[in-house]
């Protein structure tokens, strides 16, 4: 593989990723500031309902790059075992940040947030439960996982609405977070079918060449608007589950949001063929989706802006979202820029001599 089409590969992926923190953070702006009295308008619920694609854009990506990880110990030669140890500490090395993530922002919200706060589960404790459920898949081949990994997250989607059928009333809480469907955290049924489907796709997208990665993106294309119109379809019909939500468990979302995936993808991949390497500014927040997304959290939803809280309007609410926007891609680019930064602080810093007038 060269060094051009391995960039290329990275560079569609971080603009998909980046178009997902964009979503996000006008969404977060509009949940966080808009007024109580205009949350009925056709603009919050437009923003509401894009708002819902962040997290499974970022899950299914996250779990392309597992599946970038396996295949990259498999050409070295690693044992199964190996593999499944590697993907572990991936799957370790996330959990560790959700829980940072959630520490930070207790510790910013003192006195008024509670402790309770720190055992929430948000979209990066369950991207670490789901990257170590998945785990066990870096034992097959690249090419096995391909279609193993589609059948995982079918199953998962599937039995979504079965897991939510059961008597959890003995469990734990903290458990049943972790697990069962809710519309106030991030279990794994049915969120971890987006890193199952992102498995999927990134083996499929290491084993392909470049000529072949640019049939399968047209086919992933022609799949995704398959995968939207036949699942909403399907939706409408009387249900085969005794307790389905559409928007809480039901397969059919989960693979309608994964129709939008793989068209965002696909759109991605054509985008980023014919602008090159030109700077994106998508492309730039996607390279630093984490550190985009803790920062902007503690933003919007701590006290920084506390006194806009749900006292915005629709118009200012645009207004924050671009300005919020802006700033997450400048906070990207000093990150991805250290040198420029020194650079450029170091000029500032430099005494100009004095002008030498003649005679003196």
């Amino acid at each position: 593989m060269s060094k051009r089409t391995s960039s290329s590969r990275l560079q569609f992926l971080d603009w998909a990723r980046g178009f997902g923190a964009v979503i996000m953070l006008q969404g977060h702006t509009f949940h966080s500031l808009l007024r109580q009295d205009l949350r009925n308008s056709s603009t919050f619920v437009f923003s509401d309902f894009l708002g819902g694609m962040p997290s499974a854009i970022f899950l299914f990506l996250t779990g392309v790059t597992l599946a970038f990880l396996m295949d990259s110990r498999e050409r070295q030669g690693a044992t199964a075992g190996r593999r499944v140890v590697c993907s572990l500490r991936r799957a370790g090395y996330i959990m560790g940040l959700a829980f940072l993530v959630r520490l930070q922002l207790w510790l910013f919200g003192l006195p008024g947030s509670p402790w309770t706060d720190l055992l929430r589960v948000d979209v990066l404790n369950c991207m670490g439960l789901a990257l170590a459920l998945v785990s066990p898949m870096a034992v097959f081949r690249t090419t096995e996982r391909i279609r193993l990994c589609a059948i995982f997250g079918v199953a998962i989607a599937a039995a979504s609405p079965l897991v939510s059928q059961i008597d959890w009333s003995g469990v734990h809480p903290l458990v049943k977070a972790y697990i069962v469907p809710d519309y106030a955290s991030f279990g794994f049924f049915p969120w971890g079918a987006f890193v199952a489907f992102g498995v999927s796709l990134g083996s499929l997208i290491r084993v392909a060449s470049h000529e072949e990665l640019e049939r399968a993106m047209r086919w992933l294309a022609v799949i995704g608007c398959a995968l939207i119109v036949v699942s909403q379809r399907l939706s409408d019909l009387p249900s085969l589950y005794g307790k389905s939500e559409f928007w809480l468990n039901s397969p059919f979302m989960i693979l309608i949001k994964t129709g939008v995936i793989l068209l965002i993808v696909a759109f991605a991949f054509l985008w980023n063929k014919h602008t090159g390497d030109a700077w994106s500014w998508v492309r730039q927040l996607g390279t630093t989706s984490l550190l985009v997304y803790w920062v902007h959290i503690e933003l919007i939803y701590g006290r920084w802006l506390s006194f806009w809280h749900t006292n915005l309007t629709i118009g200012q609410c645009v207004i924050g979202a671009i300005l919020m926007i802006v700033s997450m891609v400048s906070l990207s680019w000093v990150r991805t820029h250290p040198a420029q930064v020194r650079e450029f602080l170091a000029s500032l810093r430099q005494v100009p001599e004095p002008v030498r007038v003649p005679g003196d």
